[in-house]
């Protein structure tokens, strides 16, 4: 028994598919998780190691090689790139995209194991190295928390007390504080109280450091068990110290005594935040990723409405990114979208096949949509942009199916014939063709979503969810179809020899595919001649990895010179916020100075900590005001801060970039790298395409070097180190210890008091301790004076080799690869040195990697859309007629393109697969027909061609109807735009191809055939002659 034929006489089963659809659906609506945007998996890791008082150079060499040789051992390893700066090694540990997230944490383990089997080769004064592997957590409940007027020590309070209330919210994962104020208890001893007793400055630091640590003190037994004893140690007073006791030459004193104790803000904070103008801090808030984000972060507002009776008066919390509600009304608005398309396909169904055929085809086509949530549950497949998009893109291919078997069962009723038998009939013809077709549409999406790169993760859903409402639509086409046409379909209405295809639509559609079987040749020309003209026109049509998002955020990115004090940074980035404070079109800005914010979005990429870094998070009253205050803000900056690098950027959908165009120069020597980056910088400022252009070494610094007299010193007693002690305390100052206040440690620095720091020359004036005279002497007398040099503050390695990168940004509206390919060839043609080379880095880089992934899996993909088409046929000839037409699809995509100029984007590329899809689709529905009138229905192939051409219009132009007009709503999506006109236009084109392109190529492909019918044909043609002119000669007689 047919599986049509059962629908309908066994009805009880497919009533329980039905319910089973609505509330499995329902229910999987209700449980499936929601979310912004797809996640993808970071596969970054960050090896951070401080080495104080080296150099930049020494950091790389002596750190970063050591960590760096070991870490490259790691089969995982896709590359290591190391940011070496004064003091600090900052190492990113790239994994391979074909590990899996869950394979990560194993991965992370090995990276610990190695990093620590280094460890013991690292220098001496190296700290130990802590790898980051949390670096891709996203914070998406973010605000910012004023508390002006409060001291530091209550702020911290008030952090972590906000931190610990959210921690306790059902569903939170994480929680992030950043832009606490930087807090230290200063010792400042006298230089004359010191210079008189001769307190050497180790001995100061040696008492504060063995004061504030904690020490292992064991235990007692007490009664069989053990007791165990608790160290002395200071809690959180700076007059815990001023009591110490300090021992110099047989003679002992207070601490207070020899030096001014306080605690306050550290002069050099490494980060501050503002927000609206005022100094802040942020609470980024993170969800399980098996939770519903817009859950947990109602749950979250509730928690901190309920704390605002609690938290002192004066204290703000106010949100800088609320993804549960970004996500609610992205979803909102996308749920919309879908119903509209939905409507959209059963007002066309009901304009072209009556209500009764749009009934049947839209009922299928709610069940298929309804369902699919439930399987998204049980595959954990999240509610995003891209999955609830794909649901809108599949529309068309979706109503297909049911559009042929309800359109053949009608056919067959109007016959005469039973329910029953019109739909196992209509089946038979129709089911194994349909489903073979319906696994290559979905096979269309298999390279992105088989894809192990970041582009493949992001996309995924969209495969996912297309594969699954696509087999849905078929199983649900071929039972729940059949049912609802039993109870709506009329049996009767054609005559006995009637052909329901007599209309005059039909009979012109007829006539024209008569005509082009004549005329086959002019118009294979035709076709294979355009699609060589639009191949070569897809040239002249912008080209863009991802597109910017339709969030009202952008960001103002600032840099100034290297080596910049954050205080001036601070200044800078104030004029601009006054600036925009006067603006209409603003509601709020944050700014971050010294580092970036927190990774509040998966796009967002964390700039490495820098005081001359800074940007400003800029919230717009809309999406459309951006493009004009984008212009005018960037005007602006360029204005008032002429000596600092500013730039423009907009929130972009997919994985971020590091730059717009870039180009990597490695080599050994650091020297040739800046004459190389010289000459490729001289090129990208010749450019008028690029507004901002760098170079992530920076420009050099100045550092002051003492030049330290061996003889003298040593004479002395005076050791480099003790110089290089004394000049620290001159400056910043030396950690001594801490004093553990509550959560958080605060450092205890003894430093040069203030007072003496305000005279020039007071590094040269200071101080150093002689052990051989038992007391101070002048700095200038272990010393022979200061050099100026410049330094590389910033040297970056990549696999282990220094590699500069020169980098530039576009001009607004001035997408990437155009810049890209007018500053190619010159930066190609760079001389070389032996033992140097060259890579593109940027968005190049990103997009060719991901079309690379694509291009590996596409082979398989394409390679089993053919083998099913072949065995759909089991003939090569009709399935070389399906694939001959594919290619010709980009003349209807390269039109609209250049008639909208949209780019070709990366989600383009996705579209322009889907519409393969569609095309073999509704080409092979067409072939299996022409093959049935041929050998059950014994017409000869030209006039089987037009009658199945003709039995085919209906779904073929219904198909394509509904698709393009269902798409509509998505041509407002910033993300789906291109995408939708690339299908839409695509398949306007398509649908002549598979109604004229597909039977001309099908008449001659099938040659023999062809021909075997004329020569049949030819005797009775002759027969016919020979009648006519006999009869006309005894007419004439």
């Amino acid at each position: 028994m047919s599986i049509a034929r059962a629908a309908i006489e066994r009805p009880i089963y497919t009533w329980i598919l039905i319910l089973f659809c609505l509330i499995g659906g329902a229910l999987g609506y209700l449980g499936v998780g929601k979310l912004e945007d797809p996640t993808f998996t970071l596969k970054t890791a960050l090896v951070i190691t401080p080495y104080p008082g080296a150099t930049a150079d020494e950091v790389a060499s002596e750190v970063s090689e050591v960590l760096e040789s070991e870490i490259q051992r790691m089969g995982e390893v896709d590359y290591i790139t190391s940011r070496n700066t004064p003091g600090l090694s900052v190492i990113e540990v790239e994994i391979k995209p074909t590990y899996g997230g869950s394979e990560l944490p194993q991965v992370w383990n090995d990276l610990r194991a190695r990093v620590a089997d280094a460890a013991g080769s690292l220098p001496p004064g190296a700290l130990p190295a802590q790898v980051n592997d949390t670096f891709g957590d996203i914070f998406g409940i973010y605000y910012a928390v004023t508390a002006p007027g409060f001291a530091d020590a209550e702020i911290h309070e008030i952090a972590q007390f906000l931190r610990r209330e959210v921690l306790g919210v059902r569903g939170v994962a994480n929680a992030d504080l950043l832009g606490l104020p930087d807090e230290a208890v200063f010792v400042e001893p006298n230089s004359r109280s010191l210079a008189t007793i001769g307190v050497p400055p180790g001995v100061i630091l040696g008492a504060i450091g063995a004061v504030s640590a904690i020490s292992p003190t064991g235990a007692v037994s007490d009664a069989g068990r053990n007791l165990r004893i608790e160290p002395p140690r200071p809690e959180g007073q700076a007059f815990d110290i001023r009591g110490l006791t300090i021992g110099a030459q047989g003679d002992t004193f207070s601490l207070a005594d020899i030096a001014a104790i306080s605690r306050g803000r550290v002069d050099q904070p490494q980060h501050v935040i503002r927000h609206n103008g005022v100094e802040a801090f942020t609470l980024g808030i993170a969800g399980l990723q098996s939770e519903n984000i817009v859950d947990v972060g109602a749950r979250v507002e509730a928690r901190l409405a309920a704390l605002s009776d609690v938290l002192p008066v004066g204290v703000t919390i106010e949100p800088i990114y609320q993804q549960h509600r970004v996500v609610g009304d992205a979803n909102g608005e996308f749920l919309v979208s879908l119903a509209l398309s939905v409507a959209v396909v059963i007002a066309v169904l009901a304009l072209f096949m009556g209500w009764r055929a749009s009934l049947v085809v839209g009922l299928t086509l709610l069940l298929t949509v309804t369902f699919t949530f439930f399987f998204m549950m049980l595959f954990d497949i999240k509610v995003e942009r891209i999955s609830l998009g794909a649901l809108i893109i599949a529309m068309g291919m979706l109503v297909d199916n049911a559009i042929v078997v309800a359109e053949g069962m009608q056919i067959e009723m109007r016959k005469g014939r039973r329910a029953a038998d019109a739909a196992a009939e209509t089946a038979r013809k129709t089911q194994v063709p349909l489903l073979g077709a319906t696994i290559i549409g979905a096979m269309a999406f298999a390279g992105i979503g088989l894809s192990p790169d970041a582009s493949g993760e992001f996309l995924f859903s969209l495969f996912a969810v297309i594969t699954i409402s696509l087999m849905l639509s078929w199983v649900l086409s071929v039972t729940v179809t059949p049912l609802l046409g039993s109870y709506l379909f009329r049996t009767g209405g054609l005559a006995e020899g009637q052909d329901p295809y007599a209309g005059a639509v039909f009979r012109g559609y007829a006539a024209i595919v008569r005509g082009a079987l004549r005329v086959r040749w002019l118009i294979i020309v035709a076709l294979v001649g355009g699609t060589v003209a639009c191949f070569g026109a897809m040239s002249l049509v912008t080209q863009q990895f991802f597109p910017p998002a339709s969030t009202p955020l952008f960001y103002l990115n600032y840099k100034a010179a290297q080596g910049t004090q954050i205080q001036q940074t601070l200044d800078d980035l104030e004029v601009v916020e006054a600036w925009l404070a006067e603006r209409d079109d603003v509601t709020a800005v944050t700014t971050t100075a010294g580092r970036s914010l927190t990774r509040f979005i998966l796009t967002y990429t964390p700039a490495k900590p820098d005081p001359s870094y800074g940007q400003l998070l800029i919230r717009a009253t809309s999406f459309e005001a951006i493009p004009a205050l984008r212009d005018d803000l960037a005007a602006f900056a360029q204005t008032a801060l002429p000596w600092a690098e500013t730039r423009v950027e907009q929130v972009i959908y997919g994985p971020p970039v590091t730059a717009d165009v870039e180009v990597r120069l490695s080599g050994p020597d650091p020297d040739v790298l800046r004459d190389l980056s010289d000459q490729a910088l001289a090129i990208f400022n010749t450019s008028p395409l690029l507004q901002t252009r760098r170079v992530d070494w920076r420009e050099r610094v100045f550092t002051t070097r003492p030049f330290y007299a061996a003889d003298r010193a040593q004479a002395l007693g005076v050791t480099r180190s003790d110089v290089a002690t004394a000049l620290a305390l001159a400056t910043d100052g030396v950690p001594a210890g801490a004093i553990r206040e509550g959560e958080r440690d605060i450092p205890i620095i003894v430093r040069t008091p203030r007072a003496e720091m305000t005279a020039d020359g007071r590094v040269r004036d200071q101080i150093v301790f002689s052990p051989a005279t038992a007391g101070y002497v002048a700095l200038d007398q272990v010393i022979d004076g200061f050099e100026v040099i410049t330094r590389d503050s910033v040297i970056v390695r990549r696999d282990r080799m220094p590699t500069l990168s020169v980098q530039g940004f576009t001009v607004p509206g001035v997408m990437p690869p155009t810049a890209f390919a007018q500053v190619r060839a010159e930066i190609e043609a760079l001389d070389l040195p032996p033992g140097y080379r060259m890579a593109w880095g940027g968005e190049h880089e990103s997009a060719g990697a991901a079309q690379a992934s694509l291009g590996k899996q596409m082979p398989m993909a394409f390679g089993t859309m053919f083998l099913i088409t072949v065995l759909l046929f089991g003939k090569l000839r009709q399935t070389a007629v399906i694939w001959t037409v594919v290619p010709m699809a980009v003349n209807g995509v390269a039109f609209g393109l250049l008639f909208t100029g949209l780019p070709f984007s990366f989600t383009a590329l996705l579209g322009l697969l889907s519409l393969s899809g569609m095309l073999i689709k509704n080409a092979i529905v067409l072939v299996e027909e022409i093959d049935i009138q041929k050998d059950e229905g014994g017409l000869p192939q030209s006039e089987a061609i037009v009658r199945a051409c003709v039995s085919r219009l209906n779904p073929v132009v219904l198909a394509a109807v509904t698709t393009i007009l269902g798409m509509a709503p998505l041509l407002f999506d910033v993300f789906f735009a291109s995408m939708a006109v690339t299908i839409m236009a695509g398949l306007a084109f398509a649908t002549v191809l598979t109604l004229i392109g597909v039977p001309v190529f099908y008449a001659t492909y099938l040659r023999k055939e062809r021909m075997a019918e004329r020569r049949q044909n030819k005797p009775q043609a002759d027969l016919r002659v020979a009648v006519e002119l006999t009869s006309h000669r005894l007419a004439a007689e």
